[in-house]
């Protein structure tokens, strides 16, 4: 079977769960026929998965808090994919500490391969003899991560809120899992995962919690956390997460996880949407297949607003604005349990294919609940971040394009809201070009098509080139799309008619700072009267477009009357430090640095740490050396290449 069409085999754990991707084992023909036997398509991952796909993960690992380190063994079950009968195995690893490996019990040969970064060290397993097509072997490695293991953040009691223990969280994605233990580290394989995770304190993983009565008995001192993930994920979506936290329900299927003492407000921030957005969606496209939908939030330093990781989204502590304005995000986090985790992109270059389609069904969520008008005001905020994305790299970027070329490049590096905004608004406009009623219907085509497995850009195309081929109207507008332009041209896309309706307000009041200090315009509280934080934002957005800035008195002056600088909604105080450093308003710049040493969200850090060096770049280098170590290692090193061009050693 190539490496292109791989349908991941039936897998029955020893808990016998079948998978729940079962269902689609085959491609169409139309796709099979595109296919590749030769090449694998991501070309971020060193492994040779075009021989081998692991079907299942058995993850043991011991959490040593005091030492930094994961230390335990994984167990791959491997497939061959080939009839040549590969007698090596090339699997990802990055600054991992390997010992034994085993080949269906026996001791193996193996080496570590020169190093190429970005992507780390190939690891290969040599094999006493080939396996033939369709047969497995049971590969086991005996691994320790080590300090420079970049996908784990390990905190301090000091660093979580209650100051009570120690916390270690995962952020695999992009190609940071194989930095945990050695693995096809690619979104094009996917396999089901048994986690065997012993800690002193409480665990969460991307999989669901298993209660066995005949479960080893733990270390002393420590628990032996049981889960199992039943549904094929790829590497980036291995999610371990252990410190102190509590559980409390936001709906019928789903719990919220925090520290105890923020328990109750992050249950009160959530519980009025999860399950409203979840029977939204499954409206949208079909029903729910994990079982459970929990959140996990993390301390602060997390550097996303969200990570999918299936069972238990991982969120920033920012959403919790005590306003329900920010829960856009779990919307958007839960739509990934359908594109993104069951449909993949095959590698980081087709990312938009994540989460383009992510953006596209999370403002589908909205519209279905608030009205048509709330998707364009979510877009419209989007197409700003579209737009600061393309200015900052550069509108004929390569990074500005929606099929970007990562040969030899770290994904990490093209991370923007690029895939997302532009991916949106090419799926928006093939929505307004067959009409909306004939798309609703492709969506739910589209996710049975892949589900369970990963494709590219080109899949994509000929997925509803195919669908439409009996509609006439359809068709022809289809084929003749300019796909190329589309996927290869860099800079910004042609910009939709969006409806204003929500915004038109604070356009207006915006115009009305624009006039200052000429006009008779007395700015008061009562401005912002009826307004949502959502619209806040869209209004300092508007500001932040101005070629002339705010003068600093004025930025005072909006500060102080709307109390923009108080705001607890970081959404809105961030964007507000924005407009005050761009005016060159010194008054902001204390509570700047004050507001990086407690968020660690990279949406916030990066922007404001690039303003900061522009009004004071001292005082950007001396936050950045006060809390570099509270930031993420993928924040701390992107924050890095802003302010010194390059990832300091």
């Amino acid at each position: 079977m190539n490496s292109r069409c791989f349908s991941p085999p039936r897998v029955f754990s020893l808990f016998s769960r079948p998978s729940q991707c079962l269902v689609s084992a085959a491609r169409p023909s139309y796709l099979r026929s595109m296919a590749t036997a030769v090449n694998p398509r991501d070309p971020n991952t060193l492994s040779n998965y075009n021989n081998w796909r692991s079907a299942h993960i058995t993850a043991n690992f011991d959490i040593l808090f005091e030492q930094k380190k994961l230390v335990g063994n994984v167990v791959h079950r491997f497939r061959s994919t080939t009839e040549a009968q590969s007698r090596e195995i090339i699997l990802d690893t990055s600054h991992l500490d390997i010992g034994e490996v085993k080949v269906d019990g026996q001791p193996s040969k193996w080496e570590l391969l020169a190093p190429l970064e970005p992507f780390g060290t190939p690891l290969k397993i040599s094999l006493e003899k080939g396996v033939k097509l369709n047969g497995t072997i049971e590969v086991d490695i005996a691994v320790k991560t080590t300090e420079k293991c970049t996908a784990l953040q390990w905190l301090t009691p000091a660093q979580t809120s209650n100051k009570k223990h120690p916390y270690m969280f995962s952020q695999c994605q992009a190609i940071h899992a194989r930095s945990i233990f050695p693995c096809q580290d690619t979104p094009d394989v996917k396999s089901t995962i048994d986690f065997n995770i012993t800690s002193p304190l409480p665990v969460k993983t991307s999989g669901l919690p298993v209660r066995d009565s005949s479960a080893p008995a733990a270390q002393s001192g420590n628990q032996l956390y049981r889960f199992h993930q039943s549904v094929p994920i790829p590497s980036y979506l291995f999610a371990i997460a252990s410190g102190d936290v509590s559980d409390a329900p936001i709906g019928p299927r789903s719990v919220v996880a925090t520290s105890p003492d923020k328990l109750a407000e992050c249950k009160w921030e959530l519980e009025a949407d999860t399950e409203n957005f979840i029977n939204t969606i499954e409206k949208i496209v079909y029903p729910y297949v994990w079982g459970e939908y929990n959140v996990l939030i993390l301390p602060p330093s997390f550097p996303y607003g969200g990570m999918e990781n299936p069972i238990f989204t991982f969120a920033t502590p920012s959403i919790i604005s005590k306003d329900r304005e920010n829960v856009d995000v779990i919307a958007h986090e839960l739509a990934h349990s359908w594109s993104g985790n069951l449909v993949t992109n095959a590698s980081w270059e087709h990312f938009w294919l994540n989460e383009g389609w992510t953006v596209y069904l999370e403002r589908r969520i909205l519209a279905a609940i608030h009205g048509e008008a709330y998707r364009h005001f979510s877009a419209i905020i989007g197409w700003k971040a579209l737009t600061d994305s393309v200015e900052h790299f550069g509108h004929d970027h390569e990074f500005t394009k929606l099929v970007t070329d990562l040969k030899g490049k770290d994904p990490d590096d093209a991370f923007s809201s690029i895939p997302y905004e532009k991916g949106f608004n090419f799926l928006f406009y093939l929505e307004n070009l067959v009409g909306k009623p004939k798309f609703d219907k492709f969506i739910p085509h589209y996710f049975t098509t892949f589900k369970c497995k990963s494709l590219d850009s080109y899949e994509f195309k000929a997925t509803i080139l195919d669908y439409f081929k009996s509609d006439a109207e359809a068709s022809k507008l289809l084929n003749e799309l300019d796909w190329d332009k589309w996927f290869y041209a860099p800079g910004l896309p042609p910009k939709p008619q969006f409806d204003t309706s929500l915004v038109d307000v604070v356009y207006a009041l915006a115009k009305q700072w624009q006039t200052l200090p000429e006009s008779s315009f007395k700015p008061q509280a009562s401005d912002l009267e009826g307004l949502t934080a959502n619209q806040i934002v869209v209004f300092l957005e508007q500001i932040l477009r101005w070629e002339q800035p705010l003068r600093p008195e004025l930025s005072k002056l909006m500060g102080d009357v709307y109390g923009l600088s108080k705001s607890e909604n970081i959404e809105v105080a961030n964007l507000y430090f924005q407009v005050g450093m761009k005016a060159g308003d010194e008054s902001v710049i204390e509570p700047t640095a004050e507001l990086l040493g407690r968020i660690g969200r990279m949406k916030f850090v990066r922007p404001l740490y690039r303003n900061l060096q522009k009004i004071n770049r001292p005082v950007a280098l001396e936050t950045f050396e006060k809390y570099k170590d509270f930031y993420h290692p993928i924040c701390r090193a992107m924050v890095e290449k802003d302010l010194f061009g390059k990832k300091e050693n």
